[in-house]
């Protein structure tokens, strides 16, 4: 009995144990993972996805106008006095009828022959707002994808800011221990701890500020993910330099080719165009096939003694005089917002231009900026070197050794703060001419 039960308690400790650690073993989210998440779960692509969805409705709707419409009519009527049901004409005589009540079916069928070219130009019109939609929902994509890279490197950046403060408050408490024993053989004055004691707490106020700025980063990267905004998170460092091969003039090239905002605008002037003939389409007749057919009895199921029934084919071209000068107008409006629509693809274009070249020279800066902060950090850390030294030997003073720490430290934050804006500026850019990462 004892053997079972140690074996039981063993089991329950191992399974408690293998539960703690699966819990605290979460794998840190890639990059890749983070965007396929956003892409799932934004509810700003869901909608625009849901926007193609009611845009293909509407194409769809623009179809069935090509097709014949029909219509029927049961109808129930009763008069004051017998009357007579028929169509009076020397073909189909009347037929007297002694009842008051009159059942009546009329059907017809219409199918358009002709209509200006309104109907295919508003299919046409439907057919570009459902691939305006679609554009839509690749300018969204790539949104939230610069938008989930942004979010990534500036908790990285986050990161390694806490790690330099933490380092610095490190270096901050040596130094005051160094400085205590020195006051303590009366080497140095009593100011010179208190000074390393400020500058420790300073130290330990921007290191709770860091921490502070890391939480605040990955709650706002929790809500991007649509996850709970306090659930723990770890990403894969990634931030690291890799000299960048872009080139400004085949940037621009690209982002005029690939960008779906263009595609978009280019959509919006054709859509424009259609409205165009949709309007000039008032200046034809309107050519309409139909068939109709009519019957009338007194009875309920129309087939009583009294029955009347009639069918006929016609084609009917229907001129709307004195309306052309309203049609005109129609015309002209549409014009107009042809080459509204003209200036606006313009105005984009040069606007992509302008973006694609900020974020180049961006770029540019950002990675110059990185050799000069790695060589600032060599010569901030043997600056520190040299001063810890001397003040062994009381050739530096205490300051000297506090502002050295201080230097080095900025010097570090420098680096990492150019190596996420390297990162960032490199998404941009990528966003800007188009590209999706993935």
């Amino acid at each position: 009995m004892r053997v079972k039960s140690m074996m039981g308690l063993i089991l329950l400790v191992i399974f408690v144990s293998g539960s703690v650690f699966a819990q605290g073993s979460q794998q840190p989210l890639t990059l890749e993972e983070s965007i396929k998440i956003a892409l799932e779960k934004n509810l700003q692509l869901h909608s625009a996805m849901e926007g193609v969805v009611g845009s293909e409705y509407r194409r769809r709707s623009a179809v069935t106008d090509f097709f014949a419409k029909w219509t029927g009519q049961y109808g129930y009527t009763r008069y004051n006095d017998p009357v007579t049901v028929g169509y009076i004409s020397a073909a189909v005589p009347t037929i007297p009828n002694t009842s008051r009540d009159v059942y009546n079916f009329t059907t017809s069928i219409r199918q358009p022959l002709f209509a200006g070219g309104s109907i295919l130009s508003n299919y046409r019109l439907e057919k570009f707002g459902l691939d305006i939609s679609k554009t839509d929902v690749e300018t969204v994509k790539r949104d939230i994808v610069l938008q989930v890279r942004e979010g990534y490197f500036n908790i990285l950046k986050a990161e390694k800011f806490v790690d330099v403060t933490k380092q610095a408050v490190k270096q901050f408490e040596a130094q005051l221990e160094v400085t205590k024993a020195f006051f303590e053989v009366g080497i140095v004055p009593k100011n010179d701890v208190l000074q390393a004691e400020v500058r420790l707490a300073q130290a330990r106020q921007s290191l709770v500020k860091a921490e502070n700025d890391l939480a605040l980063a990955k709650s706002s990267f929790n809500t991007l993910l649509r996850r709970e905004i306090n659930e723990p998170l770890s990403i894969v460092d990634i931030l690291e330099y890799k000299p960048s091969t872009y080139r400004l003039e085949e940037s621009l090239e690209e982002a005029l080719k690939q960008r779906p905002e263009l595609k978009n605008a280019d959509l919006k002037l054709n859509q424009a165009k259609e409205s165009v003939k949709i309007a000039r389409s008032g200046f034809f007749p309107t050519l309409n096939l139909s068939g109709n057919y009519y019957r009338f009895s007194e009875e309920l199921g129309l087939m009583g003694d009294l029955r009347s029934e009639r069918w006929t084919i016609e084609t009917l071209a229907t001129f709307t005089i004195g309306d052309w000068g309203k049609t005109a107008y129609r015309v002209g409006e549409s014009k107009v917002k042809v080459t509204q629509a003209e200036d606006s693809k313009v105005q984009l274009s040069e606007a992509i231009i302008l973006e694609v070249k900020q974020d180049y020279l961006n770029l540019l800066t950002a990675e110059k900026n990185i050799g000069v902060s790695e060589k600032a950090i060599e010569q901030a850390e043997e600056n520190l070197r040299m001063n810890e030294e001397r003040y062994k030997y009381q050739v530096a003073t205490a300051t000297d050794v506090l502002d050295a720490v201080v230097l080095l430290a900025q010097a570090r934050v420098n680096y990492y703060g150019a190596l996420s804006d390297f990162n960032i500026a490199k998404a941009r850019l990528e966003r800007a001419m188009g590209r999706m990462y993935l």
